[in-house]
């Protein structure tokens, strides 16, 4: 059985990095006793593969990991099992199996929402947020996109799917996965550009609050938490 899970990570924990985050999970599935199963050939592994990686410095209360296990408890009682050997910091929120035909977290990524902010001392000059408005309003943002294959110019603007603004906190909905992918310190660094400003690595703090698939057409999206993709398992 394939089962999605859905967990939170916060506080101190956001200064570890993804590998590190895999090897915590597979060390609390052992400790919580989830049957997992392993891989074939001389150097078997768990099978678990993680949604969109969370950059280190960012807290989440959506990020996704799937694994296959050999049978499941209850949802209700897997996510009490891990929780009892987590630390604080990493919080198992859900447990659902997948049907058989469902992607994996990773492939089926097609948005994230956001929520982002900028540490004291660091925002633009007071009456940035109707800057901002203005800024958002504008038809195209181009920025310099740095790759693998050298750096390029980039339209980001299509990939704001929506946004607002209360106060001095910006939630961004924006395209995510492996086909088109805007992290919001792109778009905050255009912003902060256009304000005469240099973008400090330690600016802003960001907080992802969901992934998405997409189940939509291309004409329409219909975005779904990953989550939605897979059932509550019941007890026997």
């Amino acid at each position: 059985m394939n089962v999605r899970v859905k967990f939170r990570k916060y506080g101190n924990l956001k200064y570890i990095g993804h590998l590190d985050v895999m090897r915590y999970f597979q060390k609390a599935m052992r400790r919580a006793e989830i049957p997992v199963c392993y891989s074939e050939g001389f150097s078997p592994h768990m099978i678990m593969s993680f949604a969109s990686p969370l950059g280190v410095g960012l807290t989440s209360n959506g990020e996704y990991m799937d694994v296959r296990v050999e049978e499941s408890p209850s949802s209700a009682e897997a996510v009490s099992r891990l929780n009892a050997v987590m630390v604080e910091g990493i919080e198992v929120l859900s447990w659902r199996a997948l049907p058989d035909k469902a992607g994996n977290a990773m492939a089926s990524v097609a948005a994230a929402d956001y929520d982002v902010r900028f540490r004291e001392g660091y925002a633009p000059e007071d009456g940035w947020q109707e800057r901002f408005r203005i800024f958002m309003g504008r038809p195209s943002v181009t920025v310099i996109k740095e790759g693998k294959k050298g750096s390029r110019e980039l339209d980001i603007r299509p990939l704001i799917y929506d946004w607002n603004i209360c106060g001095d906190v910006i939630f961004l909905q924006v395209s995510a996965g492996s086909a088109s992918n805007l992290k919001p310190e792109l778009l905050m660094k255009a912003f902060s550009e256009s304000e005469g400003m240099e973008l400090s690595p330690f600016s802003l703090m960001i907080h992802r609050r969901e992934l998405y698939a997409d189940q939509g057409t291309e004409e329409k999206r219909r975005l779904i938490p990953l989550e939605m993709l897979g059932e509550e398992i019941g007890r026997a």
